[in-house]
């Protein structure tokens, strides 16, 4: 694996292990391009508190640390620093805002839920149409704004309703996606949780359209990193159903997105 751009810390509070762990685990199995993505702070105008990101006043000390471990692993590895993020509508901006002093390499989207984290969340299972609708649209508009590197686990949303409906929805997500140069995650925490994703039906709706593919390991422990087996076997299934995969994406800078270059 060359590179990985899905890793969480332990501001989180659901990551174990320290940024130093993560850094030398990756160097140990040859991993040469590691980003650090962990959950994107953000402040709710109804005073809902999400648990599982990284809190406000703890911004500066997650770019302080890793900046500082960048310079000294610099002859080994390549580190970025960035944040995985969903795309809430009504609060996209004041969350760019929000990092914008931090200068973010980059932003994966990864939709846990929708309606500001008023609505679904993505692994409940539903059968109901509108919400997947919803889930999908979000998505489409959340990539169209230029802020995102790639799509993390695009395949989370639970939809156990009519198949060809999930194919539809799908398939339109996948080739906005394409259009728009989006690369999505074939995302190795679900893989070795059998969660619900990666989900068949999704990836032979994207061999369908030609998306691109990334691994990412979706890191909440250092010994995610470790032992890379399963990695080829996920490389096995993506490649097996005639998808692309890319050894590394270009970044794309959430906070001036005019610099934003095609992927490699």
């Amino acid at each position: 694996m060359f590179a990985n751009y899905h890793t969480h810390t332990f501001r989180c509070h659901h990551a174990t292990g320290t940024e130093r762990e993560y850094i030398e685990a990756a160097i140990a199995e040859g991993i040469k391009v590691l980003g650090f993505s962990d959950h994107i702070p953000c402040l709710f105008p109804d005073g809902h508190q999400s648990g599982f990101r990284v809190q406000t006043e703890d911004t500066e000390d997650y770019f302080t640390v890793l900046r500082a471990l960048r310079k000294e692993y610099k002859d080994d590895i390549e580190i970025h620093i960035g944040f995985e993020s969903e795309y809430y509508p009504e609060l996209f901006d004041s969350m760019i805002e929000r990092i914008k002093p931090f200068s973010p390499e980059y932003l994966i989207l990864g939709q846990h839920c929708t309606d500001n984290e008023r609505g679904h969340w993505s692994t409940m299972p539903t059968d109901d149409p509108s919400i997947l609708t919803e889930y999908v649209n979000e998505v489409i508009e959340g990539i169209k704004t230029g802020a995102y590197t790639y799509l993390a686990h695009p395949d989370m949303i639970n939809f156990v309703g009519d198949p060809d409906f999930y194919h539809t929805e799908i398939k339109r997500l996948c080739e906005t996606a394409k259009v728009l140069n989006i690369p999505l995650e074939f995302n190795m925490l679900g893989f070795r949780s059998s969660r619900n994703y990666p989900n068949v039906s999704f990836l032979k709706t994207a061999a369908e359209v030609g998306n691109d593919y990334i691994i990412g390991l979706d890191a909440h422990a250092p010994e995610h990193i470790k032992g890379l087996e399963r990695v080829k076997e996920a490389e096995n299934i993506i490649k097996g159903m005639g998808l692309n995969i890319l050894k590394s994406v270009q970044l794309r800078d959430p906070i001036d997105r005019s610099v934003n270059k095609p992927n490699r």
